[in-house]
């Protein structure tokens, strides 16, 4: 399960299990990355349930 992220900077691809962790990078700074991290973990459980969701169709 992943999540991508995308700025008019660049763009990033987050595993989110079991831990959330930064799998690609294209453009985005260290602090971008750190910041977007924390958004993912604090938006976690949101996010997989909108991905069982919807890949459960």
């Amino acid at each position: 399960m992943h999540i991508h992220v995308s700025s008019s900077e660049g763009e990033a691809k987050f595993w989110i299990e079991p831990t959330v962790a930064l799998c690609e990078n294209y453009g985005l700074s260290s602090r971008a990355l750190n910041d977007l991290q924390k958004v993912v973990e604090g938006r976690k459980d949101e996010v997989i349930r909108a991905w069982k969701k919807h890949f459960s169709r």
